[in-house]
């Protein structure tokens, strides 16, 4: 019960912490600018992708296979998430969506925590510290290396996650401090 109190109230002070971060602090939007002519960019893609919603890589692999020295000079390269016009951005249902990631990815710590013999307070701070640091690099490292997403950015929310994860540490360190250590099977 209290591995499901301590990942709880670390899933909660991890979204407040998220929700400040994004909202607060310049780490949301950390690397995000906009685009120049909006109105023609968003003309062009509305008449060319239309009604197909997802998301697009270009140029296209294996559009060319061999790309010349100058192709890549003269032609931009990105990823585009795309939705059509009247999509609905449902603000309410993407928070619940996060907050119940964030919930889960606590449970999911605390309990590795709680499988552990580690006693003191700092050991088990550390421990999901050093989770968090994994969880923050195994996703947005790639991102980085891969899609090309701006080293701001990456860096924004690899830090938005590790203080989350600390944030969470100090919760279930807190909540398990007098918590028997589990036997050996």
């Amino acid at each position: 019960m209290k591995i499901l109190l301590a990942g709880t109230l670390g899933g909660i002070v991890m979204f407040i912490w998220t929700s400040i971060a994004h909202m607060f602090l310049p780490l949301g939007e950390a690397g995000i600018g906009e685009i120049p002519n909006e109105s023609a960019v968003l003309a062009a893609m509305h008449s060319n992708i239309g009604q197909q919603s997802g998301l697009y890589f270009f140029p296209r692999p294996g559009l060319r296979p061999n790309p010349t020295r100058q192709q890549p000079a003269t032609n931009p390269s990105g990823l585009l998430a795309y939705h059509p016009p009247g999509t609905r951005f449902a603000f309410g249902k993407s928070l619940g969506i996060e907050f119940v990631t964030e919930l889960l990815k606590s449970i999911l710590v605390v309990f590795l925590l709680s499988r552990t013999r580690i006693a003191s307070f700092g050991g088990r701070v550390g421990f999901v510290f050093v989770a968090g640091i994994l969880a923050a690099i195994a996703t947005n490292v790639s991102y980085w290396n891969w899609y090309g997403f701006p080293a701001v950015y990456t860096a924004s929310y690899i830090s938005i996650q590790i203080i989350g994860f600390l944030c969470v540490g100090l919760v279930a360190a807190l909540v398990l401090r007098k918590s028997p250590v589990p036997a050996t099977p």
